[in-house]
């Protein structure tokens, strides 16, 4: 693992322990670096925050872009969306670094043109673009639940897949799983 990758994993690990607002000395010392080895490779806080943003979108879109060559876009989307668990680790400690910095981070475009590149996995599957949005933003609602530690128990999670996929090409026979 290069130094980068250790400078983000401990950026997000003190983030997910309850330090919303770490700053660049204690992200050092957690990752094991000198200060000036971190600056090295993120400048400020805002280049340390827009690395946890690539990480996030860069793990996002490899499960989505998956997922969509399985014809399971949908179901993926809203099942990473309300999971608590490791795979979206990055994406939560972003997003409680936001909180605390709202205002002070923007997001980079890439957000913006990766969260596109879903919504229209998830159209190309479901044939409907009103639906893919609507399976988008309830995803993104479960993804809010899952950052305030509450996501939904896995039966409320399987009785939302079914009911937004049961008309769906496949849609009906996944969410009988």
């Amino acid at each position: 693992m290069g130094l980068r990758d250790r400078v983000l994993d401990a950026l997000q690990q003190l983030v997910l322990d309850g330090d919303p607002a770490p700053t660049l000395d204690a992200v050092a010392a957690a990752a094991g670096v000198s200060k000036g080895g971190l600056l090295h490779h993120f400048r400020d806080r805002r280049a340390l925050a827009h690395g946890l943003v690539h990480r996030a979108v860069a793990e996002t879109d490899a499960a989505m872009m998956a997922a969509a060559e399985r014809g399971a876009a949908a179901e993926t989307w809203l099942r990473l969306s309300a999971t608590d668990g490791p795979e979206q680790a990055a994406a939560r400690a972003l997003l409680s670094l936001l909180r605390v910095s709202v205002g002070n981070v923007d997001l980079p475009p890439e957000v913006d043109v990766a969260v596109r590149r879903w919504q229209s996995a998830i159209e190309a599957e479901v044939g409907d673009p009103v639906r893919a949005e609507v399976i988008r933003l309830v995803g993104d609602g479960l993804f809010i639940e899952a950052l305030l530690g509450s996501p939904p128990a896995p039966e409320r999670l399987d009785a939302l897949v079914a009911h937004l996929l049961v008309n769906t090409a496949n849609g009906h026979a996944r969410a009988q799983r």
